[in-house]
């Protein structure tokens, strides 16, 4: 099997393919971790916002759309989809803990480096395994039938780190309204609290706190658990470390 990465976007079944769309995420992914390398202070922050609007919907998209598809039409679709599920619950994980480190604890420099290599390795496994495999089993009509189901979802999908809530259907399906919602407008307030007036940021720091609430409130419904696999329930425990076990969310800018 070819990779992914090494596929012309005619190969891949053209722009609209979701392979097509899935690299191109990959490709921006990739420009924003080079970024993020040696970033500090608000500068760090303002890529890691960035990372987090990229690849949490760009997760969520995939726990909704692919991974369920995948599961009924590879034989070993399950214990394929659960590794990258996996990957992407560390990531909820290790974006959660950073979320309460502030810029400059040392803490933040081991969990920043653990969240690029899991991130590297979630793309490698989609574009050098999954995505290949699934190329096999589907024709290029449904492909892009797949990539315009997984841009919808995309696009009003979460955008911030859930640990708590299914990496599969239901649980994930019922916390996208909702989570959206609240996700967004946080980006927003962040985004203002990093460029706007200085004398603003105590004001937008509050709603920042209260959205975040809101969105912790949401996400522990038991509904929004429903569905998930025992090895990516978030334990709580702390961190991203434990491979496996992790998850991700968007720092406080």
């Amino acid at each position: 099997m070819r990779s992914v990465a090494d596929q012309t976007t005619r190969e891949l079944g053209g722009a609209l393919s979701v392979l097509a769309r899935q690299r191109s995420d990959h490709v921006k992914l990739d420009a924003l971790l080079r970024e993020l390398r040696g970033a500090e202070g608000d500068h760090e922050a303002l890529v890691l916002m960035r990372i987090h609007r990229l690849v949490f919907p760009h997760a969520f998209a995939e726990e909704s759309v692919l991974w369920p598809l995948m599961r009924r039409v590879l034989d070993d679709g399950q214990e394929l989809t659960l590794e990258v599920e996996r990957e992407h619950q560390e990531v909820n994980e290790l974006v959660t803990t950073l979320e309460t480190l502030p810029s400059g604890d040392p803490g933040r420099a081991p969990l920043l480096d653990r969240l690029v290599e899991v991130l590297r390795e979630d793309v490698r496994d989609e574009e050098d395994e999954l995505f290949p495999r699934l190329q096999e089993r589907v024709r290029v009509r449904d492909l892009r039938l797949l990539g315009i189901a997984w841009e919808a979802v995309r696009r009003t999908a979460p955008t911030r780190a859930h640990p708590v809530v299914s990496r599969r259907p239901p649980g994930n399906a019922l916390a996208a309204v909702p989570l959206s919602v609240i996700d967004r407008a946080r980006d927003a307030v962040d985004l203002l609290r990093h460029r706007g007036p200085v004398a603003w940021r105590p004001a937008l720091g509050t709603a920042g706190d209260a959205l975040r609430r809101a969105a912790h409130r949401v996400e522990h419904l038991p509904l929004l658990r429903r569905g998930e696999d025992a090895s990516t329930r978030f334990s709580g425990a702390g961190g991203g470390a434990a491979v496996g076990t992790g998850g991700a969310a968007a720092p406080t800018a």
